[in-house]
């Protein structure tokens, strides 16, 4: 079977591409570098655009639950921090970025695949973010989707 972006990332067209400036200032956030908590559950940037951020969390059995499933938590992790690149590509100085609020809607299952998770910016407030987020597989499509709502302030 062969993957398409447009299978795990249906959204992404809906927004521009950065600047290469910004790209490039971009390029410093890596959630999965070790010493924070992305690194535990396997994430990785694939995308970001102004507004717009996609992730990939890879799949090991060390993310299973007892019923074979991934854990929700690791899902709810990858949209939880999906939007954090989103957020940033608003601003040219660094940002104090805190989640007030995360609602996750289980839609389906993670199955020995990997998950790819899609985040955006539905309103920007002066220190209120709201924000979507999806996750999907190749097998079962859409799994879970997420509201989130972000308190922002400068560093």
């Amino acid at each position: 079977m062969t993957t398409h972006v447009h299978d795990t990332a249906p959204n992404a067209h809906a927004f521009e591409p950065l600047s290469p400036e910004k790209a490039e200032a971009m390029k410093m956030f890596q959630p999965g570098r070790p010493g924070f908590f992305p690194a535990l559950v396997g994430l990785s940037v694939e995308e970001i655009r102004h507004d717009y951020a996609r992730m990939r969390m890879a799949y090991r059995p060390e993310l299973n639950q007892p019923a074979g499933v991934v854990h929700g938590g690791a899902i709810a992790s990858l949209i939880d921090t999906v939007v954090v690149p989103a957020l940033m590509s608003g601003y040219d100085v660094p940002h104090r970025l805190l989640t007030i609020d995360l609602q996750v809607q289980y839609i389906g299952a993670v199955i020995e695949e990997d998950a790819v998770a899609e985040g955006w910016i539905v309103k920007r407030g002066r220190s209120t973010v709201f924000c979507r987020a999806e996750v999907r597989t190749v097998k079962s499509g859409l799994v879970a989707a997420g509201t989130l709502v972000y308190k922002v302030s400068k560093a």
